[in-house]
């Protein structure tokens, strides 16, 4: 079972920081990072292009003033977490264009993969708690950001063989919360999470005669279906995720959950 106490390096936080652009951002993730043992064989232009090269492939600025860069070196053996507070905002180019005041970094083994994506997951999920980025970015010092980091629920997923399967499909109208429920899933079962295109049903009824009236605007065409064997004894767990983002999904209009038992599962999807 991985930890994030365990990789969470308060050595490599820095509060308060002031940064004019992304890439002064990286150069300080940089100084940083390299405050720990870690990665003191490991040069510094060589990290700052590691990171550099992931945000080509798609800013990791995930948005609500959140940006998670990350990225992944043969030379290192254990994960380096850190993170950087920036109150006054540094322009990242967030998925939402907002300014980021929050960067917490991941630089990574190349060869454990699986563990990267878990522990992308479970640090996305902490800090799309309610309050928590606020409450995070009015630390002081680097150890108050640590402990304030730390302090909401252990989100930390078990990664022993898992035999007894729920299949879990989630049905999802709306574009951020599929974001936030993706990114939520991730942390629970990687080994088995696809995601299907769909169309709302409206699309096509509207179309015909006799439901037409029944709509007077183009219905939204964004629909998407996740769906995840899961651990049957993490099904409430995964419920409890996928609530935190919807609230009581009794009551919800853009988000359906189905659960059932499955008698077999074997195999993995690659992440």
């Amino acid at each position: 079972m991985m930890k994030l106490a365990d990789v969470l390096r308060k050595e490599c936080i820095g509060v308060n920081v002031r940064v004019g652009d992304k890439t002064e951002a990286l150069q300080e993730i940089v100084r940083l990072a390299k405050k720990n043992d870690e990665l003191q064989n490991v040069g510094e232009k060589d990290l700052l292009l590691a990171l550099k090269s992931r945000e080509s492939l798609g800013s990791t600025g995930i948005g609500k003033g959140i940006a998670i860069p990350h990225c992944r070196l043969k030379s290192v053996k254990d994960f380096v977490v850190g993170a950087m507070t920036a109150p006054m905002g540094v322009d990242f180019d967030a998925l939402d264009d907002e300014k980021v005041r929050l960067i917490v970094f991941i630089i990574a083994p190349e060869v454990v993969s699986n563990k990267h994506v878990r522990l992308l997951s479970v640090i996305s999920q902490r800090l799309l708690t309610p309050n928590a980025l606020e409450d995070i970015v009015a630390g002081q010092t680097p150890q108050d950001v640590y402990d304030r980091f730390l302090q909401y629920r252990d989100v930390d997923i078990d990664d022993k063989e898992r035999v007894t399967k729920s299949l879990i499909h989630v049905f999802i109208q709306d574009e951020d919360k599929f974001r936030d429920i993706l990114q939520i899933l991730t942390g629970v079962e990687s080994g088995s999470l696809v995601v299907l295109g769909a169309e709302n049903a409206g699309v096509y009824l509207s179309k015909l005669p006799l439901f037409a009236s029944f709509w007077t605007d183009e219905p939204s065409n964004f629909s998407r279906i996740i769906v995840a064997a899961v651990d049957k004894k993490l099904t409430n767990e995964t419920l409890r995720r996928i609530e935190s983002i919807t609230g009581d999904l009794n009551k919800s209009t853009s988000v359906m959950v189905t659960v059932q038992n499955v008698d077999y599962a074997a195999g993995s999807l690659t992440a």
